[in-house]
């Protein structure tokens, strides 16, 4: 096993890249590093483990189930870096994952050790005291029971659904001489944890493990032999493709129709609490899963109950045990400011999430909801939060008689019913509401303000690396420019205008625009440093790097002598330090307290550089097939502050690991220690 496990990743890497998905598991490992790092408080470790299983369950849902899609449809077909099919890549996956489980059940066994240490106990059934048991029985009759459904498979119902990432626990039942399976399906809304005894010390349990000790005492009358906690996982990768046989039909409707299928697609992963159990073979023979696609973990399978630890926790007790709390900056500029109009019109401001707060945003958006210059907004939205003021205001403008116009991608993953409810709210308030663009995802960040002052016309133009979401500008990095250029207001009007009309095929003064530009014009700033060889230089900063045009041209750029430093927090194709092919290329990957979200890219030094933000990863997805904007940073103390800010991350020798030549990402070491969120939480730049 440990050999195929071997041999699996050695196939994921090629010559100078490396597959995707192994990319992607690469860095989910590097979350779990994350848990079991004691460096940080022991409720973010749990944060932490609960959010690497949250992104192991979207990996299989979206990208396993893309790969099931393509094995079944496209065979022979082969990626552009490794040359793997895709079913070649799916058995990859499963070994390396199979791996991956086993290093999550030692790092919970870990926490859970360092939780008890803390004063926070996590009881097993097979822990239980009599006394607790007892307790767990009056759990189980008084709160749970009567919220959970029961079936028994027999001949008149011998068949079920296992919906998406529901836990079901299986019994062997035996009622005189006949054989039967019992099925309880948990309800999704019932508590995660409970608490247990009384005294200083906190003792919760699980719901599984509740269910695990009292669960077989709900099927009266019968014999249990055995028992095997199940969990399913459906393909959620649906077609978003529209073609003109839908044009009479809400877009809207199709979504709704589209998002109740994944309900029903087919099963890409089985989870199970015991591999030895007979009910593990009867489960994949009823659902025709191949073996290869069941993982056992003899806990859990979502591991959520470890957000909400804090709860049952005293204040005092549970405040020593998470991240110090910080509130965003807001500089005395902006607060004190009569007009936040007014500044922008003096001068591009710039916000730095989450050092920066969203609040000067905020505060234009309302000012320009009750300014009688300001005709018109336009806004792109793609994750909105759901308690989202930005959306209270953009109501408010239009209420107030101004045209707003928004841009809402209902393809957004996962955020597909949130982003319904907010395009009838924003539509209900006189709003222009705006479907996304055929068959393009717009992922772009973009405010475009009109005002009117006399004859002239004025514009303040917002552009930004990330949502326009409050909950998330406290949580991911971010970098925001609002500024008055005109070029740039004439490229963002003109923007929404090809939004309206369907258009990518236009040329704009300034931005950069995925499909048409962005791609072709940061490639030609690369080709400007690969032609001044070893006095060239770029420095980028990316969530993900996989798109083979561009991994070429950094690989002729590494060539030609030019210094690349890359900052790429997720997947990244590109194998540095090759000799003779990347060795002039270095990938760092910083994983910590906040999500790194922003992209730069940077190109030259001194006078000769120019810098961009941007919506868009230099994903193939985002770049050739997605409507995604790169602004240049006109500002140049603006853009000597984002470069100090990237250059505190090289720096970064706590939380960055980097990727070394051989596919390994490796601790970054030095002296004195540098965590450069932590350096910027608490120094401004």
């Amino acid at each position: 096993m440990a050999s195929e496990k071997i041999k699996a990743k050695r196939a994921f890497v090629k010559d100078t890249c490396i597959n995707r998905e192994y990319s992607w598991l690469l860095f989910n490992k590097r979350v779990l590093d994350q848990a079991a790092d004691e460096g940080n408080p022991v409720l973010e470790r749990a944060k932490f483990l609960g959010i690497f299983a949250s992104n192991l369950d979207e990996f299989f849902m979206v990208r396993v189930g893309s790969l099931y899609n393509e094995a079944a449809s496209n065979p022979e077909e082969k990626e552009n870096k490794t040359s793997l099919t895709a079913q070649k890549q799916l058995d990859g996956i499963c070994q390396v994952v199979s791996e991956l489980y086993e290093d999550r059940a030692d790092c919970y066994a870990t926490l859970v050790k360092d939780l008890a240490l803390c004063g926070v106990k996590l009881i097993r059934a097979s822990q239980l005291s009599p006394r607790q048991l007892k307790e767990c029985q009056h759990i189980f009759q008084i709160n749970i029971l009567p919220q959970i459904s029961l079936m028994v498979l027999d001949a008149k119902h011998p068949m079920m659904q296992f919906e998406n990432k529901r836990n079901y626990m299986l019994y062997d039942l035996a009622k005189g001489d006949r054989s039967m399976i019992g099925v309880m399906a948990l309800n999704e809304n019932l508590n995660k944890l409970y608490r247990v005894g009384t005294g200083d010390s906190v003792r919760l349990i699980a719901l599984e493990e509740v269910i695990r000790a009292c669960g077989a005492s709900a099927f009266t009358g019968y014999d249990v032999k055995d028992s095997l906690l199940v969990r399913c996982t459906r393909n959620a990768d649906f077609d978003t493709y529209i073609d003109d046989a839908d044009m009479e039909t809400d877009f809207s409707q199709i979504m709704k129709k589209k998002v109740a299928s994944r309900a029903r697609m087919n099963i890409v992963r089985v989870e199970v609490d015991n591999d030895s159990s007979k009910l593990k073979d009867f489960v994949l023979k009823l659902l025709k899963v191949d073996p290869k696609y069941c993982f056992t973990d003899k806990r859990f399978f979502d591991y959520k109950f470890l957000f909400q630890l804090g709860q049952y926790i005293p204040a005092d007790v549970a405040e020593r045990l998470k991240y110090k709390p910080f509130k965003g900056r807001v500089d005395e500029e902006y607060s004190s400011a009569p007009s936040m109009i007014q500044t922008v019109l003096d001068h591009d401001v710039f916000l730095s999430y989450p050092y920066d707060a969203m609040t000067p945003l905020e505060t234009l958006l309302e000012e320009c909801s009750r300014d009688d210059r300001v005709s018109a907004i336009s806004i792109t939205i793609y994750r909105l939060a759901h308690h989202s003021r930005i959306a209270d205001l953009l109501c408010r403008a239009s209420e107030n008689g101004k045209l707003v116009t928004v841009v809402i991608e209902l393809c957004a993953r996962f955020d597909e019913e949130n982003n319904m409810y907010f395009a009838r709210k924003l539509q209900e308030a006189g709003c222009t509401i705006i479907y996304g663009m055929e068959n393009y995802k717009v992922h772009s960040k973009i405010i475009s303000i009109v005002l009117n002052e006399g004859d002239d016309v004025r514009y303040i133009t917002h552009l930004g690396t990330g949502n326009y979401n409050e909950s998330t500008s406290k949580q991911y990095t971010d970098l925001n420019i609002i500024t008055a250029d005109r070029q740039i207001g004439e490229d963002g009007a003109a923007f929404f205008r090809n939004i309206s009309i369907c258009n990518t095929e236009y040329r704009y003064n300034k931005l950069l625009v995925a499909p048409e530009t962005l791609k072709s014009g940061l490639i030609a700033y690369m080709d400007r440093e690969i032609e001044k060889g070893t006095d060239g230089y770029i420095l980028a900063k990316m969530n993900s790097l996989t798109d083979k045009v561009i991994i070429d041209k950094l690989r002729e750029a590494s060539c030609a002598g030019v210094k690349v430093e890359l900052i790429i927090r997720g997947i990244c194709c590109i194998l540095p330090e090759v000799p003779g092919k990347t060795e002039n290329i270095s990938v760092i990957s910083i994983v910590g307290r906040f999500l790194e979200h922003s992209r730069v890219y940077s190109f030259g030094k001194g006078k000769d550089r120019v810098t961009y933000i941007s919506s868009a990863d230099l994903m193939t997805r985002n770049v050739d097939k997605r409507v995604e904007i790169a602004a240049p940073v006109l500002d140049k103390s603006i853009e000597e502050r984002i470069l100090k800010i990237l250059r505190t991350m090289l720096s970064d020798n706590v939380k960055a690991r980097k990727l070394c030549a051989d596919g390994k990402y490796r601790k970054v070491t030095g002296e004195p220690p540098m965590d450069a969120q932590d350096y910027l939480l608490n120094h401004k730049i």
